[in-house]
C-alpha cells in the first residue's frame, strides 16, 4: 500500500510540474506577443497603415504574404512527393541514410547560408534580378525539408492497415497513398506547412541576397511585365522584416518598425489558426465521407 500511495504521490507531482511547465510557456507566449503587439500598435499613426512607398507597412505587408504563398507553391508539392517517397518507395540501404542526412543538413542550415546560395543560384548562375521569385526559391530551399520530415513520420505514423485495407479492395499503391494515406495525414502535413511558412513570413537573411528592397507598387498596374506590378514576381520586393531590418540597423522611424514587428505577429498568429481550421474541417469532411 505504502508503494501504491508513494507511485500515486510521485505521478500526482509530476503532472503538476508538467502542467506549470505548460501554463509558465502559455504565459510567455501570451506575453510576448501582447507586448509586441501593444507596443507597434501605440506609437503607430493611421499613415503607417497606408499602401505607399515610403512611410508606411502596406506594400510590404503585400509583399511579404506574396512572397510565401509562392514559396509554398513549390515547396509544399515537392516536400510532399519527396516524404512519399521516402516512406513508401525508398528502399533501406546507403542512399536513402544519405537522403535523410542532406534532408536533415538542409533543415540546420543558417539562412544566411541559404541566401548566399540562393544569391550564387538563382542570380548568379540563372540571371535572375533580385526579386520575388529569387526570394520564394531561397526559402523553398528552408521549407522543403521541413514539409518532406513531417510528411514521411505522418505517413509512416498511420497505421499499416490503412495501406494494406486499400491494397485489398482493389486500389493501387498510389491510388490508396492519394485517396487514404494522405487525407488520413492532413493534419500533421499541415503542421508542417505552418512551420515552414512561419519561418517565411520572419525570414531576414536570407532575403537580404535575393529579394532587393522595392517597395514601388501601382496598384492601378496590372501589366504583368511592369516592375510596379504587384503580382510582378520578377520585381524586387521588400517584405516586413526586411523593413524592420532596414529601418533597425539605420537608426530610422522605430515607430514603424514596431509597428511592422506587430503586424507580422497577428499574421503568423493568424496563418496558424487559420491553417489549423482548415485541417480540421478536412479532417473532419474525410471522416465523415469514411463513415
Amino acid at each position: 500500500m505504502n508503494r501504491i500511495k508513494r507511485a500515486r504521490g510521485i505521478n500526482g507531482m509530476m503532472t503538476g510540474i508538467f502542467n506549470l511547465i505548460a501554463v509558465f510557456f502559455f504565459v510567455l507566449l501570451i506575453a510576448f506577443a501582447g507586448y509586441v503587439i501593444i507596443k507597434g500598435f501605440t506609437g503607430a499613426s493611421q499613415e503607417m497603415f497606408l499602401f505607399e512607398r515610403k512611410g508606411s507597412i502596406g506594400n510590404q505587408l503585400f509583399n511579404t504574404i506574396y512572397l510565401v504563398f509562392i514559396s509554398l507553391v513549390f515547396s509544399v508539392p515537392l516536400g510532399v512527393m519527396a516524404g512519399i517517397y521516402l516512406s513508401m518507395y525508398a528502399k533501406k540501404g546507403l542512399l536513402t541514410k544519405f537522403l535523410r542526412i542532406c534532408i536533415e543538413t538542409l533543415s540546420s542550415l543558417p539562412s544566411i547560408v541559404v541566401g548566399l546560395f540562393g544569391y550564387l543560384v538563382f542570380l548568379v548562375f540563372f540571371g535572375l534580378s533580385k526579386s520575388l521569385l529569387a526570394g520564394a526559391l531561397s526559402i523553398s530551399i528552408l521549407a522543403i525539408p521541413v514539409i518532406t520530415t513531417t510528411t514521411e513520420d505522418a505517413i509512416n505514423g498511420l497505421p499499416d492497415d490503412y495501406l494494406h485495407a486499400s491494397l485489398g479492395l482493389g486500389a493501387t499503391r498510389w491510388q490508396s497513398i492519394f485517396h487514404v494515406l494522405l487525407p488520413a495525414c492532413v493534419p500533421r502535413i499541415m503542421t508542417g506547412v505552418i512551420l515552414a511558412a512561419g519561418r517565411g513570413f520572419g525570414e531576414a537573411a536570407a532575403l537580404l541576397y535575393t529579394t532587393g528592397s522595392g517597395s514601388d507598387i501601382r496598384w492601378n498596374n496590372w501589366d504583368l511585365s511592369s516592375p510596379t506590378c504587384p503580382l510582378n514576381i520578377f520585381r524586387p520586393a521588400q517584405t516586413l522584416s526586411l523593413q524592420i531590418w532596414d529601418l533597425q540597423i539605420n537608426g530610422q522611424d522605430s515607430d514603424l518598425a514596431n509597428l511592422a514587428a506587430a503586424v507580422l505577429m497577428i499574421l503568423v498568429l493568424l496563418f496558424s489558426i487559420g491553417a489549423n481550421a482548415l485541417s480540421r474541417h478536412i479532417n473532419k469532411k474525410n471522416a465523415g465521407e469514411s463513415a
